[in-house]
């Protein structure tokens, strides 16, 4: 069993496969995969010879993958000879042969629980190109067979879609296929007419969102399960609770009939959106209902925007202790949305506001707050060295001081600096960078955009951009990603849907960092979870999971940038 990079000689195997199937024991050199594959197979009750018909799988009634495969692969198998052509799905089965394929007739799932190794099914797994020769297969039939598979991916999500393979007779195993490139020409055909019906299919639905939202009054939502259009007028009554339910109507086959929450503030006349005879999404217009009927409070534009759950377990922590009128300190990166959330956090009431980064000398005294006004006071990281003395002589006399300070942390704080953390550790938030919590961007979006011209449509984004925006790291946080936005929005001369080549190239190309393994993600997530319980206090935290404040900078700095 071959990926591109490597193939076993065939001659050793042939007689390693009979010495498997009667017990004996195996001579040294059987690759460990092909070993592992057999014996995957006799523990699924395989049987080798195949006496029965494997049974045939229940296929889909309709396969928008083999709907756009078909016209491609009946073009390609003319050309193929006796050579045989196989589309199957994920699982994989076989949706679509043409040619001559042993056993065609009878394994009609390529499952390795049905039928043992195959191109197919390695093809699935590995995300790769994958063959298999001969005696690499379990089954008797394929002994003089060679396959070659290339995976399908959905154009949008990167999910496998299935494979195209080609087999033919017994190859010699040790170089790529001679349908390999076959193979791969039709692979890309097939994602080309996936891409080009997946962009025709998001024009229908941009086209029928566009018609609903012909007033600017209008509050309108279009959706497709995997990306949302929402116009302004629809942002403070799409709360994160009708948006779930309107995409389970988005998603469903039947009724467009979902009830939304009691408490939506708004009722929802969905209409749904078709194209070639499938549903594609639906368009939702929003009324809000009558003054009389309970509604939610108006959710802010942006400061409390997400739905994720880093996202939702901070605004939790923060509208708790903000409802106690005492300090609160807000730490977290730069750009992340700490004053907007301060802000949110007070209400109507009008804050002083003090900024160290543009006077680190502020002066402050408690008299100055005498009439019950609170105090905002951005970037403390930057005060000068009085005013942190002054402040932990002010909440030393005054603990319930309404106060709120936002921090970045940056360099390690001096002694009297940390003791002002000290003192707020209990009541501070930390809020999650942005690469936290990627599945916000969407929702942020059309918050951030500008606001639209007279009877121009609101700025809406391919569902590749939207993977791109998702993808990126976002070193900036919200703020990084409102510059991008805003200079999309004021520079673009195209109409449409911005499309990936449209963003700047950091975003367009993506993240070339690797990805993180179960473990390295699940220590990175106790790492963060520690900081957020001690304030961003990287000492405490390294204490707190047992290991050197040296050891935890050097394991930050290893995942920064990484997904």
């Amino acid at each position: 069993m071959t990926t591109v990079e490597h193939s076993p000689a065939l001659a050793p195997l042939r007689q390693a496969r009979e010495r498997f199937l009667t017990g004996r024991p195996l001579p040294d050199g059987v690759p460990d995969d092909v070993l592992a594959a057999w014996r995957r197979a006799r523990f699924f009750g395989v049987r080798h010879d195949l006496h029965e018909t494997v049974p045939d799988p229940e296929l889909p009634a309709a396969s928008p993958l083999l709907e756009a495969a078909r016209p491609v692969l009946e073009r390609i198998a003319p050309a193929l000879g006796r050579s045989g052509l196989l589309l199957t799905d994920e699982r994989p089965r076989v949706l679509w042969t043409s040619g001559e394929v042993p056993g065609d007739d009878r394994c009609r799932d390529l499952s390795e629980r049905e039928v043992g190794p195959n191109s197919a099914a390695l093809a699935v797994r590995t995300r790769r190109r994958a063959e298999v020769h001969g005696p690499e297969h379990f089954l008797d039939l394929w002994q003089d067979v060679s396959a070659v598979s290339v995976p399908l991916f959905a154009p949008r999500t990167g999910q496998v879609l299935g494979t195209v393979t080609v087999a033919t007779g017994l190859c010699a195993g040790c170089g790529p296929h001679p349908g390999a490139a076959l193979a791969e020409a039709a692979a890309t055909a097939v994602e080309a007419e996936l891409l080009a019906r997946s962009r025709t299919a998001e024009r229908v639905l941009l086209d029928a969102y566009t018609r609903a939202a012909h007033s600017p009054e209008r509050a309108v939502v279009a959706l497709d399960g995997r990306s949302r259009l929402i116009s302004e007028s629809a942002v403070r009554l799409a709360t994160p609770q009708v948006l779930a339910a309107l995409e389970r109507a988005s998603t469903s086959e039947g009724s467009y009939d979902v009830p939304l929450p009691e408490d939506a503030g708004c009722t929802a006349d969905i209409t749904p959106v078709r194209h070639e005879g499938r549903a594609v999404g639906i368009v939702a217009v929003l009324t809000a209902r009558a003054a009389g009927i309970p509604r939610p409070c108006p959710r802010p534009a942006l400061a409390l925007a997400g739905g994720s759950v880093p996202w939702r377990h901070t605004l939790a922590r923060a509208v708790e202790l903000a409802r106690v009128p005492e300090p609160l300190l807000l730490t977290g990166e730069r750009g992340v949305g700490k004053t907007a959330l301060a802000r949110e956090l007070l209400g109507e009431t009008v804050p002083l506001v003090a900024d160290a980064a543009e006077s680190p000398e502020l002066g402050v005294k408690y008299s100055e707050l005498a009439d019950g006004r609170p105090l905002l006071l951005r970037h403390a990281e930057r005060l000068a060295q009085p005013d942190v003395a002054a402040l932990n002589s002010l909440l030393d006399e005054h603990p319930d001081v309404r106060l709120l300070i936002t921090y970045t942390p940056g360099t390690p704080p001096g002694p009297c600096f940390q003791r002002l953390l000290d003192t707020l550790a209990a009541r501070s938030v930390v809020l999650p960078a942005l690469r936290e919590r990627p599945e916000d961007v969407r929702e942020l979006l059309p918050m951030l955009a500008p606001r639209p011209a007279p009877g121009q449509p609101p700025l809406t984004w391919t569902l590749d951009t939207l993977r791109a925006l998702e993808e990126h790291p976002w070193p900036g946080n919200v703020t990084e990603l409102a510059h991008v936005v805003r200079t999309l929005a004021e520079h673009r001369r195209v109409t449409g849907p911005v499309r990936r080549a449209e963003l700047p190239d950091a975003v367009r190309e993506g993240p070339a960092a690797r990805r993180l393994s179960p473990m390295e993600r699940a220590e990175r997530a106790a790492i963060l979870a520690a900081l957020r319980r001690h304030g961003g206090n990287k000492a405490r935290a390294a204490a707190a999971l047992g290991i050197g404040r040296a050891t935890l900078y050097r394991k930050l700095r290893g995942y920064q940038g990484v997904s």
